[in-house]
């Protein structure tokens, strides 16, 4: 099968950071395949731009794409968000975690405030949107939670503790779900890319990398989408992407 011919069937899917570079370009991928979309992220106006362009361009007749703001260092903020996901829709089928903060600083220069936020956004968030929408997959019988980790999830960095720290816990917490999950057909796939180049990408720039040689955020989202499909007894337990160029 290529990745042309795959739907989704109606599945409700739900992104996080989708106004970010690969939270769009999965926004977008999803939107073509016959899926219903809830979009979270920080800034209204980029939100309904975006739903804007997948109503336009992308979505099939019938599909919602439903926009929520929602601040992931705000526990009520999340715990609303929830509520008005199930208000909308009976049940997330695909849970795409992609919202995500990389601070770059010395451990000398970070604060317990700026620790609490990193690991606000890039874990514990997951971990409660994971908790309350696995049930209704468990349920069903089918599910995909996507955890987007990064290629730090492997490796340290200097002037990366918090973010590597935050994302080496996300690939703990997804390999352990991945087999609590799997004989319920529950799929859990931690996608581990290096560099994007997004917004985010610039930042790490600053620490020496060249911007040039950073993978498309398309190409990685086509990759999930693709990824995220088998439904035999194939699986992808956990993805590691990275660039031909790396200095």
């Amino acid at each position: 099968m290529t990745l042309q011919n795959i739907t989704f069937e109606s599945k409700n899917v739900l992104i996080t950071g989708a106004t970010g570079g690969l939270g769009r370009a999965l926004a977008i991928e999803y939107a073509k395949r016959d899926c219903n979309l809830f979009l979270t992220g920080r800034n209204i106006k980029k939100l309904l731009s975006l739903r804007k362009e997948l109503v336009q361009q992308y979505v099939r007749p019938n599909a919602q794409v439903i926009i929520e703001i929602c601040d992931f260092t705000s526990k009520s903020d999340i715990f609303k968000m929830i509520e008005v996901v199930k208000e909308r829709y009976k049940q997330i089928d695909i849970l795409v975690n992609c919202a995500g903060v990389f601070p770059i600083k010395s451990l000398s220069e970070t604060d317990i405030e700026e620790y609490q936020r990193c690991i606000d956004i890039n874990l514990t968030a997951p971990f409660v949107l994971i908790k309350e929408f696995s049930k209704e997959m468990i349920e069903n019988k089918w599910g995909r939670i996507i955890n987007i980790a990064s290629s730090s999830a492997y490796a340290g960095g200097a002037n990366t503790s918090v973010y590597c720290t935050s994302k080496h816990a996300l690939l703990g917490l997804s390999r352990s779900l991945y087999k609590e999950f799997k004989q319920h057909n529950v799929r859990v796939i931690c996608v581990s890319p290096g560099s994007i180049k997004t917004d985010m990408g610039k930042d790490v720039e600053k620490l020496g990398q060249d911007f040039n040689t950073f993978m498309e955020p398309d190409e990685i989202a086509q990759y999930i989408v693709y990824n995220s499909h088998f439904d035999g007894n194939l699986i992808s337990e956990e993805v590691r992407l990275n660039r031909v160029h790396v200095q």
